[in-house]
């Protein structure tokens, strides 16, 4: 097994970064991958007058025992998964030390809405940048419980400091212990397509995705042609629909050419009046994996995405796939 066919989790022990393990782990074992297991930290200093350089150094022993500690808690749960998995403790800027690693792995995937650590900035250093600026596709996966619709996997509990003991009663319909997030398998994938290099390449990579889950595939594309639309400066006179159908025709044409590629795969195509964002985002409720292109503009402090796949990631309801044009074909 090479390293591309590794999956790299970023964890540091919040229940947004551990729902995101349980999604990577349900992806590796569908497909027969491994997981590498990462807990940054960085070493805060402090102004120290007393001192002639004019910085003290904290000793990092305790923050390091703390990431140890997190990543004991993610090997224990995914221990009985049928996963080979590693882990590993990383000293500096979690968004930049998985950026570097992501060179040698085949997905990454990080979480969101955790309070604290990797997450307490809402799509803020790890979960935008790294999306971003990633040499691998991305997955960012939402804590929402609006969303866990359907159990294909569950974790093992280890809430509770008792081995073998649930934190409480299996809820009788689902078999899930309270408190303990539900995996989706992932059934129906949406993909972004708009004729830019970038959706061809999130195309390629949901093609990947389909053919991994046994998923149905639909490509879907926005034209903002109404009247509160980015077109609706248009003359009356613009058959609205014949713009539609024109921008569907174009879509059909790059699709046709990727069903030829892969005998069996079926495409659903569907263009309809609005953004790519919006459009994207309300599909997410009823589907389990929205991908989308990014071109990955901007430094780690400025706009890290494009705003269609920044409002997704944003506003998905469903973890959501972003390949940017660092990652390979």
């Amino acid at each position: 097994m090479t390293r591309s066919e590794v999956v790299l989790v970023g964890v540091d022990g919040s229940a947004a970064s551990l729902h995101a393990l349980d999604w990577a782990t349900a992806y590796a074992h569908r497909v027969g991958w491994a997981l590498h297991i990462v807990c940054s930290y960085s070493l805060p200093s402090f102004t120290a007058a007393s001192l002639d350089g004019g910085y003290a150094a904290l000793d990092d022993t305790t923050i390091q025992e703390g990431a140890k500690a997190v990543l004991v808690e993610a090997q224990n749960r995914v221990a009985d998964a049928g996963v080979r998995a590693t882990t590993e403790v990383a000293t500096g800027d979690a968004a930049g030390v998985l950026v570097e690693l992501s060179a040698d792995y085949g997905l990454a995937v990080v979480g969101t809405r955790g309070r604290g650590g990797f997450t307490e900035r809402l799509l803020g250093t790890v979960s935008s940048a790294l999306p971003a600026h990633a040499k691998c596709p991305v997955v960012v996966v939402p804590l929402r419980a609006e969303t866990n619709r359907g159990v294909s996997w569950t974790p093992p509990d280890i809430s509770s400091d008792e081995p073998g003991t649930a934190a409480g009663a299996a809820d009788a319909e689902t078999g899930v212990a309270p408190g303990v997030a539900e995996i989706r398998e992932v059934r129906r994938i949406v993909v972004g397509v708009d004729g830019s290099p970038q959706a061809e390449r999130a195309l390629q990579h949901a093609i990947v995705q389909a053919n991994a889950w046994g998923a149905e595939l639909t490509a879907v594309t926005g034209v903002p042609v109404g009247n509160a639309g980015m077109l609706a400066w248009l003359p009356s006179s613009i058959d609205r629909e014949q713009v539609l159908a024109d921008i569907g025709a174009g879509m059909d044409v790059l699709v046709d050419r990727y069903e030829a590629e892969n005998p069996g795969l079926r495409i659903r195509r569907i263009v309809l009046d609005g953004t790519g964002a919006e459009l994207l985002t309300e599909f997410s409720t009823a589907s389990d994996l929205v991908v989308v292109g990014s071109r990955g503009r901007g430094g780690f402090r400025g706009l890290l995405l494009g705003s269609t796949s920044q409002a997704v990631l944003h506003h998905a309801a469903c973890p959501v796939l972003v390949v940017n044009k660092h990652c390979p074909d």
